[in-house]
């Protein structure tokens, strides 16, 4: 399995020789205005995408496959919607099966609860996008749990803090790969609506036999935990040989 962190969550992983597109936004830097009520304000995205036009195109090009964990503009941005072919299966939660199909998408298939599809397993996973009014308000998030034959098993986790919903996924399906968005994506009003230092160190103890892979960092205006800032507190839990913390463009094997 090799996994490519392009920015923020927007990921490619290759299983089993087919590659597959995790939460695309494709848009240049300072393309949006800031996520209102935080406490950065800053143009979205922070940064360029890692990849020249060219190495780009080529990526797309090689997808066999999308998954939208769920359809907020830092995961599904206007230019991954008209750059992708119209024909491409696009993997989602089923409330936003609908919405992908009105952008003009004729292979969207929502898993509810589990399929398989080119010798690929996939499960839905929950999740809560922060607690209380705030997640209420910004509506359902989902994950996934791939498998692929002779490939270790992936959960890409998605938007959501350390809850019940993940816990469960972890004793369920055992994943030997774990993708968490952490960044503590928050608003002045709010607490994190993504993982925090607490919650990646708290998957990593609650799955002993895994690898967690922390993303969602320095790339949207309302997330105020650093990789640096991580990176010393899974250090101080000596966790480091289990917590990899990419930068943008940084390639993965497992």
């Amino acid at each position: 399995m090799r996994i490519q962190l392009l920015r923020h969550a927007t990921l490619l992983a290759r299983l089993d020789g087919a590659d597959y597109l995790i939460d695309p936004m494709l848009s240049p830097a300072e393309a949006w205005e800031p996520v209102r009520n935080s406490a950065n304000p800053r143009r979205n995205p922070l940064v360029e995408l890692p990849l020249s036009a060219a190495e780009l195109d080529k990526a797309l090009g090689s997808v066999a496959a999308v998954f939208v964990t769920h359809t907020h503009g830092d995961h599904w941005d206007k230019p991954a919607q008209e750059r992708l072919p119209k024909d491409l299966p696009i993997f989602c939660q089923p409330v936003d099966a609908e919405t992908i199909r009105s952008e003009g998408f004729r292979q969207v298939i929502p898993v509810n609860p589990s399929l398989e599809w080119g010798g690929l397993e996939i499960e839905l996973t929950g999740g809560r996008h922060g607690t209380g009014e705030v997640a209420e308000r910004i509506g359902p998030v989902s994950g996934f749990v791939l498998r692929a034959a002779n490939e270790p098993s992936l959960y890409v986790a998605g938007d959501t803090i350390w809850c019940s919903e993940v816990e469960a996924a972890l004793n369920v399906h055992r994943p030997a790969v774990v993708i968490v968005n952490a960044g503590s994506a928050q608003f002045i009003d709010s607490g994190p609506i993504t993982m925090d230092a607490a919650d990646v160190l708290a998957v990593a103890r609650a799955a002993p036999d895994s690898l967690v892979v922390a993303v969602h960092f320095e790339s949207i205006n309302h997330c105020v935990l650093s990789r640096r800032e991580l990176r010393e507190q899974v250090e101080r839990a000596g966790l480091s040989a289990r917590v990899l913390i990419p930068a943008d463009g940084e390639v993965l094997e497992f």
